[in-house]
């Protein structure tokens, strides 16, 4: 158990290499700080070099080596195999895979292949990577791979006849789709680990109400007032980015985390509190809809795979 609401419990990682997406900002920064000040080299996948390079000389001040910095833009699949190429390259091995970044509710934008931007972000950008990156962590003891969901992903509905919003777009329609996606492609991804006899686990984990640059983010690009003062309404129910990255840090390091197991926060019905394992939306559960969500997933992202 990470105690007390502290990563303080986090074992012993040194020896270990872990690669954190969205590692410059929010949940990204604090696993990352939690994970190197436990001994751990932590690759930072970043979309900006500069805000990236910002949070690796913020995290050195504080006197930790151990920190690597990669340009990842999950919106484009070729940015994506290219940085599986530089972990190869650099490392030749990876212990753990935390695919943390996302958007959350933006307009109506494209990814570099032409997929809805959070269904591309948050869901493909991520599918791609894992599997560009298990050839490096096949060999490794104790290598996981998890999935940052939301409790969105209970509203979501995968809109399998427009999955890119073509005909119909609802931005937080989308993003609770993307955050399915997440936990749905968890639990296939390690379905389909134990079934090959590989030893890596996938697990999903999402962080409740945590306070991070995805609220003003989402507000900013809309405009919508409704939306900011929905936030400021529930601001005393928010826990810090800190508090939000436990759950992940949980699925990532506890010796008693299983493959296929989803944690959260404990209180309020997911929004905050210590992690603890938490159900899964049902869809998720589905796994006639899990394997085509893979399907539809390896056949979007085929031409831009990585070999490693």
């Amino acid at each position: 158990r990470l105690l007390g609401g502290t990563s303080d419990a986090i074992p012993d990682q040194r020896g270990r290499v872990a690669l954190v997406t969205g590692a410059n900002s929010g949940r990204g920064l604090e696993t990352t700080r939690a994970l190197i000040g436990r001994g751990c080299t932590v690759l930072m996948a970043c979309r900006s070099a500069r805000k990236g390079e910002a949070a690796r000389a913020q995290l050195l001040g504080a006197g930790t080596a151990g920190l690597d910095l990669l340009e990842l833009d999950l919106s484009d699949l070729n940015s994506v195999a290219s940085c599986a190429r530089d972990v190869a390259d650099r490392y030749g091995r990876l212990d753990l895979l935390i695919n943390n970044a996302g958007l959350m509710a933006p307009p109506r934008m494209l990814s570099r292949q032409g997929y809805e931007l959070q269904f591309g972000v948050n869901h493909l950008g991520h599918f791609a990577l894992t599997q560009a990156l298990l050839p490096l962590m096949n060999d490794r003891p104790h290598a996981r791979v998890v999935t940052v969901t939301s409790g969105a992903q209970y509203f979501g509905v995968m809109a399998w006849d427009d999955l890119q919003g073509e005909q119909r777009y609802d931005r937080w329609k989308a993003y609770s789709q993307s955050k399915l996606a997440n936990v749905m492609f968890a639990l296939e991804l390690n379905q389909r680990l134990q079934a090959s006899g590989s030893a890596v686990r996938s697990l999903a984990a999402h962080p409740g109400l945590a306070r991070t640059n995805l609220q003003p983010v989402s507000v900013a690009a809309t405009g919508a007032w409704q939306e900011a003062l929905a936030y400021r309404l529930m601001d005393p129910f928010f826990q810090s980015a800190a508090q939000g990255a436990l759950p992940q840090l949980y699925a990532a390091t506890a010796s008693d985390a299983q493959g296929g197991e989803h944690y959260g926060p404990s209180q309020l019905g997911g929004l905050r509190g210590d992690p603890k394992q938490q159900p899964v939306a049902r869809a998720a559960k589905d796994q006639s809809q899990r394997q085509r969500l893979w399907t539809v997933s390896e056949s979007l992202t085929e031409h831009h795979s990585a070999a490693v």
